[in-house]
């Protein structure tokens, strides 16, 4: 790519993302944790990087636990969902998402994934309105 000799600040958001990814990759872990990585990436780069995530895993076989505030994202990488609720952090509710690999911009623009992504919708505003207080309306 042109890039092979480049110093990190040289490199994109997402091309340090890419290093990142692979640099964990190198010792086959059979869990990646990941906390919010794509999170200051625009969202062309984020979109690229989720579907490259999700081919790399299709390959490998490990465990992600992949942490991000975007329920769009959530549905588009996994097989299950938590909802975490705070004060006290806390498991709220675990959503399965049953939906085939690969995923793709077909699946990304389908009814079935909008219908997923309001199910996590409902449950993430059930958690923050299990948490809220007596002048909370949930917006």
């Amino acid at each position: 790519t042109g890039f092979e000799n480049a110093v990190p600040r040289e490199l994109s958001g997402g091309m340090k993302m890419r290093v990142s990814i692979a640099r964990a990759m190198v010792t086959k872990p059979r869990v990646l944790l990941m906390d919010e990585p794509f999170a200051a990436l625009d969202e062309i780069t984020r979109f690229k990087l989720n579907n490259d995530l999700l081919e790399l895993w299709q390959d490998e076989r490990f465990t992600v636990v992949f942490v991000t505030h975007s329920v769009f994202e959530s549905v588009f990488l996994s097989n299950r969902v938590v909802v975490m609720a705070a004060r006290p952090g806390r498991v709220f509710k675990e959503l399965a998402i049953d939906a085939p690999y690969p995923r793709n911009e077909t699946f990304r623009t389908s009814p079935d994934y909008a219908a997923l992504c309001r199910q996590a919708s409902d449950v993430l505003i059930g958690a923050i309105n299990s948490t809220a207080g007596p002048h909370h309306d949930g917006h």
